[in-house]
C-alpha cells in the first residue's frame, strides 16, 4: 500500500506540487531577456513604446501564463497529443500553399481575420512532439535499423519541403538541424549523419538551380559582401558598421547612429541584437549572450533529469531548436552565415514567434516537473 501511493505521488503529482516543482529560475531568466527586447524596441521606436514595446509586453504577459499553464499540464496529455499538432500544424502549412498572405515577397501567413499566424513556427514546435513520441516507442535496437527510420524522415522531409516552398529557407533550416537533435539523442548512430550530409554535399549542384534568384544572390553577397555595397551587400555591411561602432562600452542607449540614421534594416527584428551590441557595446553584446548559456543550460540539465525518455527527446529538442535560433541570429548579422529570417529569441520584435517560443519554454518546464513521472513505451499501456 506504502510504495503504491509513493508510486502515485510521482506519477500523478498534485497541482501545488507541479507549481512548486517550476522552474521559477528559468521564468526569471527568460523574463530578463525579455526586458532585454522591451527596451530596445523602445529604443527603436526613438524613445517610445509605441508601436512595438507595448505589443511586445502584451504578447509576453499572454505566453508567460500560457507557458505555466503548459508547465503544469500533465505530460502525458503532450504525448498523446503530438500526432494531432503536428497533423495540424502540416495542414496550416498546406493552407499557406493555397490561400496564403504573401508578405515581403514569401507565402508565409495564414490571414485568421483577427490575427496573422504563421504555420512554420506552430511546426517547429509539433515536429519535436512527434519525433519525440515516435522514438519514445522504440528500443535502442529498433532505433538502429533503417527501415525503422523512413517514418520519422518523412515526418521531417513533409513540413520542411512545404517551408521551402514558401519559400523560407531559413526556417526550413532551422526545422531540418533541431530534427537532426532528435535523432541523435533518440540514439541515431552517427555514420547514418555523416551518409545524410554527404548526400546533402553530392546535391548541392541541384540545390544551387533550385533556389530562387534572391536566395542565390544572399549566398553570393554572404561570399563577398563588398561586391554590391548598395545592394544586395547593404544589410550585412551596414550591420557589421554599427557592431563595431559599438565598441567595448557602447554608445548608450537611443545614441545608436546607424540604427537611429535608419541605416540598419529591421532593426526591430532580424538585427535587433546589432542594434542592442551598437549601444551597449561589447560589453552588453556578452551580457546576453551569457543570459542565453544560461536558459541552454537549464534546458540542457531539465533533458538529462528526465527519468523519461519521451522527456528527455522533447527536452533536448527545444533547447536545440532554442540554441539554433540565437546561434543563427547572431551569426547572420556577424557576417558568418547568409542572411536568413531567423528572429532573437524573446527579444525581437514578433507576435508568432514570441508565442511559439515561449510555448515550447512551457514544454520545458513541464520535462522538469513531471521529470519523475513514468511513461511507459507503448500508448496501450496507459
Amino acid at each position: 500500500m506504502r510504495q503504491a501511493r509513493f508510486h502515485d505521488r510521482f506519477n500523478n503529482p498534485s497541482l501545488g506540487r507541479k507549481l512548486r516543482d517550476i522552474t521559477w529560475g528559468l521564468v526569471l531568466l527568460i523574463t530578463a531577456i525579455a526586458c532585454v527586447g522591451f527596451m530596445q524596441l523602445y529604443s527603436a521606436a526613438g524613445g517610445d513604446i509605441d508601436p512595438w514595446a507595448d505589443r511586445q509586453m502584451a504578447r509576453f504577459a499572454v505566453g508567460l501564463t500560457i507557458a505555466v499553464a503548459i508547465a503544469v499540464t500533465d505530460i502525458r496529455i503532450w504525448l498523446r497529443m503530438a500526432y494531432l499538432f503536428y497533423a495540424v500544424a502540416l495542414v496550416l502549412l498546406v493552407a499557406v500553399e493555397l490561400f496564403g498572405r504573401i508578405g515581403m515577397g514569401a507565402q508565409r501567413w495564414l490571414d485568421l481575420g483577427v490575427v496573422h499566424v504563421q504555420p512554420s513556427e506552430i511546426m517547429k514546435i509539433s515536429i519535436v512532439l512527434a519525433l519525440a513520441r515516435y522514438f519514445h516507442g522504440l528500443n535502442l535496437e529498433d532505433v538502429g535499423r533503417i527501415r525503422w527510420l523512413f517514418v520519422p524522415l518523412a515526418l521531417v522531409g513533409a513540413p520542411v519541403i512545404l517551408v521551402m516552398k514558401q519559400p523560407d529557407l531559413g526556417t526550413a533550416m532551422l526545422l531540418l538541424m533541431s530534427s537532426g537533435a532528435v535523432f541523435f539523442y533518440a540514439g541515431v548512430r552517427l555514420w547514418k549523419f555523416a551518409l545524410v550530409v554527404a548526400g546533402g554535399l553530392a546535391s548541392l549542384p541541384v540545390a544551387w538551380n533550385l533556389l530562387h534568384d534572391y536566395q542565390r544572390k544572399r549566398v553570393l553577397t554572404f561570399l563577398n559582401p563588398e561586391q554590391d555595397p548598395l545592394g544586395s551587400g547593404y544589410h550585412i555591411l551596414q550591420s557589421k558598421i554599427a557592431l563595431g561602432s559599438g565598441g567595448f562600452t557602447g554608445k548608450g542607449i537611443l545614441q545608436g547612429s546607424q540604427s537611429h540614421l535608419s541605416f540598419l534594416p529591421e532593426k526591430q527584428t532580424d538585427f535587433i541584437f546589432t542594434m542592442f551590441a551598437e549601444e551597449h557595446g561589447l560589453i552588453g553584446a556578452m551580457a546576453l549572450i551569457g543570459l542565453y548559456i544560461l536558459m541552454l543550460a537549464y534546458g540542457y540539465a531539465i533533458a538529462l533529469r528526465s527519468r523519461s525518455q519521451y522527456g528527455r527527446l522533447v527536452a533536448g529538442g527545444l533547447t536545440a531548436m532554442l540554441f539554433l535560433y540565437v546561434f543563427i541570429n547572431i551569426a547572420m548579422v556577424s557576417g558568418v552565415v547568409p542572411v536568413v529570417g531567423v528572429p532573437l529569441p524573446l527579444v525581437s520584435y514578433g507576435g508568432t514567434a514570441m508565442m511559439t517560443l515561449l510555448i515550447g519554454i512551457g514544454l520545458l518546464i513541464n520535462v522538469y516537473v513531471h521529470r519523475d513521472v513514468e511513461i511507459p513505451r507503448h500508448m496501450s499501456s496507459f
